[in-house]
């Protein structure tokens, strides 16, 4: 089990050429094993694969799996299996792989920076996927003109129940009938004048009249607790490394741009076909 771990973690990744001041560790069929290369693999070992063996074997267990790669390896070329038209393929993309990794970070050398202010407004511009800071619970009326606004918060200083001003006065038909309960306030479904003031507001707090486009609000926050901080802060590190991915990407395609400008691009007639429906197409549009 340990060997196929790792051959896993070593994948093709070659061997660490030989040194003379390198102590011998193993000999197998003629070809050595120094103990800088079997430093060198171990380093290279996933940190799970590396206590799987610290706990069946130690390290004179890596070595017993390194002579058994040696051997598979010294078998595999034995056989020619180096030369198979699919090996040369996979080591081709493999190839091809590692130098795009490196294109890559040759092409975004400058480091991508973050400001705060930046990384705030990005919080923002994704309010509806944060979690709340609090859970609150809100109640609101809602009235198509000052006036009436005005009356109703009269009427709810004198002592008036909010729940019965809501039934009989409110223009919102999805609260009216619940006594203006909104339930647990969701980040973004109110007016931005509205959410400022609920969330300002502490329990029991019931606001003056609040202009928007859409009427006037009162509002009454009824209760209010703190929220999830470990999912406010897991959301938020996870939109930070969006906003990171995406300046990156920003970079890596100023880079192609500039790739592009110097470049000598022409693209084939053959290319028609790309655009063009296939027959196994044609025949399902043409019974």
């Amino acid at each position: 089990m340990l060997l196929a771990l790792l051959l896993l973690d070593f994948g093709l990744t070659g061997c660490r050429p030989p040194s003379q001041e390198s102590p011998v560790l193993a000999i197998v069929n003629g070809r050595p094993i120094q103990l800088n290369e079997f430093e060198y693999r171990w380093t290279e070992l996933s940190e799970t694969t590396r206590a799987r063996y610290e706990s069946e074997g130690g390290k004179r267990k890596f070595l017993d799996d390194l002579i058994a790669r040696e051997l598979l390896m010294q078998e595999a070329r034995k056989l020619g299996l180096q030369k198979s038209p699919r090996i040369r393929q996979q080591t081709q993309r493999y190839q091809e792989r590692l130098l795009l990794d490196e294109v890559m970070i040759e092409s975004v050398k400058a480091k991508v920076e973050i400001s705060q202010e930046e990384l705030e407004s990005y919080y923002i511009s994704r309010g509806a996927v944060l979690p709340a800071p609090d859970e609150i619970e809100v109640s609101q009326i809602v009235s198509n003109n000052i006036y009436a606004s005005k009356d109703i918060r009269r009427m709810l200083r004198e002592g008036v129940a909010f729940s019965a001003l809501a039934k009989r006065y409110s223009t919102d038909p999805y609260t009216r009938e619940k006594g203006g309960e909104l339930g647990l306030y969701k980040k973004g479904t109110a007016p931005p004048e509205v959410e400022e003031v609920i969330y300002r507001s502490r329990a029991g707090m019931t606001s003056d009249p609040i202009k928007t486009d859409s009427g006037y609000y009162i509002i009454r926050v009824t209760s209010r607790k703190p929220g999830n901080t470990k999912a406010i802060l897991l959301t938020r590190e996870r939109l930070k490394q969006e906003l990171y991915a995406e300046k990156r990407q920003k970079q890596i395609e100023a880079f192609l741009t500039n790739l592009k400008k110097t470049a000598s691009i022409r693209v084939a007639d053959a290319s028609k076909y790309l655009t063009q429906p296939t027959s196994s197409q044609e025949d399902a549009t043409n019974p």
